[in-house]
């Protein structure tokens, strides 16, 4: 029986979620030609990227086996995409050891998805990009705690305040955790956990522009309870001499700064020779087909993926990225063995917040009505997501 190769560039949300759809799509069909599949991924491990914040307020992982996560759904190769070749069909990379290898593909799924913006070399700060810039977010607060139990007033002020540029959910989630672990902290150390300040800059007028404003206000005032100050209509510049420069010319005594701009396509697309849009994604059609790639696909946040009915583009979630990647596997088959593909479909919309342990705040649209949730619920309902989009 000939073999068919299948390289599955990604271990994200999108692409371990496509490897386990490809898998079952294969599985329950008769073909007359037996799969391989391959993960190419830098890492050993799969990280968890919606849980980024973690390393920088505890030291709970946030990685996982790659036997825990596929079992034996693919064979695992380490290495970084260096280009593709779609005409002859070849994937080029560079292994764990630096060395450039290349893998012959009959199927290719792209879904190296997006990485952190990042601020310019002289703003200052930390960008929350991985684990390791994490940790070192978690390390300066933590010391600037321990200095803060032993200096005078003033400098204790200062030391005891954090600051995250950027209010996307990413942005409110990192404060809000941020402000419950300095606080909880403060506590352990014998200081005033009031004393304990996390400032949030949102370039917006309103947190959560994706939603009504309502869910905004509720977000805010939830912020406020645990800490965290929203500064609307304010964006950073840069970190100086310890203080924060805003654009309205104000300075924020701040301890630590984190950068939290969002997301873009991941670069590494722009080494592929394929089609992108002006933001660097992959141009794809309705059933997430490369059109001038044959057996090239692409999901999640690197693909340019619009909804054929609204005209919208979805967006960079794993709301998003999830159903994509199931969808993809019947889409697979069906253009292997002739037969009418599924479309892609846009999905509910929806958005569930993290805000700290037991809180958080879920927001849907349906029937005509925005159905809004807050506190416990809504955090056990985000943490159910965290673990579903990871496998946990």
């Amino acid at each position: 029986m000939k073999e068919l190769t299948c390289v599955v560039v990604g271990g994200g949300f999108a692409g371990i979620h496509a490897i386990k759809a490809i898998r079952k799509a294969f599985q329950e069909k008769e073909v007359d030609r037996k799969l391989r599949l391959i993960l190419l991924d830098p890492h050993p491990y799969h990280v968890r990227k919606v849980l980024l914040f973690r390393p920088a307020v505890s030291n709970e992982p946030i990685t996982i086996p790659w036997k825990q996560v596929l079992q034996d759904d693919a064979q695992i190769v380490q290495g970084a995409l260096q280009h593709v070749e779609s005409e002859k069909k070849w994937l080029m990379y560079k292994d764990a050891e630096g060395q450039d290898r290349r893998v012959h593909y009959d199927l290719l799924v792209v879904a190296i998805g997006s990485v952190a913006r990042q601020p310019e070399p002289d703003q200052g700060g930390i960008s929350l990009n991985d684990i390791h810039t994490a940790e070192r977010m978690r390390e300066q607060w933590y010391t600037n705690m321990k200095l803060a139990a032993v200096t005078g007033e003033q400098e204790q002020e200062r030391l005891l305040t954090a600051a995250v540029a950027g209010a996307g959910i990413t942005g409110i989630e990192t404060a809000a955790e941020l402000a419950h672990a300095m606080r909880t902290e403060a506590v352990n150390m014998g200081i005033d956990h009031a004393k304990v300040k996390v400032h949030l800059l949102n370039a917006q007028d309103r947190l959560f522009k994706e939603g009504p404003a309502k869910a905004s206000r509720k977000l805010e005032s939830t912020l406020a309870e645990i800490g965290v100050i929203v500064h609307h209509r304010e964006k950073a510049i840069r970190e100086v001499d310890s203080h924060l420069i805003l654009a309205s010319g104000a300075k924020l005594p701040v301890g630590l700064t984190i950068w939290a701009l969002g997301l873009i396509a991941n670069p590494a697309l722009r080494h592929m020779s394929l089609p992108l849009t002006k933001d660097g994604k992959i141009i794809v059609d309705e059933c997430y087909r490369v059109p001038s790639a044959p057996g090239i696909y692409a999901v999640g946040d690197c693909a340019h993926i619009v909804d054929m009915e609204s005209g919208k583009a979805d967006q960079m979630t794993c709301k998003e990225a999830i159903p994509q990647a199931k969808r993809l596997g019947k889409i697979m088959f069906a253009d292997l063995t002739g037969r009418q593909a599924p479309q892609h479909k846009r999905v509910l919309d929806s958005y569930s917040i993290g805000l700290g342990p037991d809180r958080g705040l879920l927001w849907t649209h349906k029937w005509g009505l925005d159905i809004i949730l807050t506190g416990k619920l809504a955090y056990k309902t985000k943490k159910t997501l965290w673990d579903y989009v990871s496998m946990v």
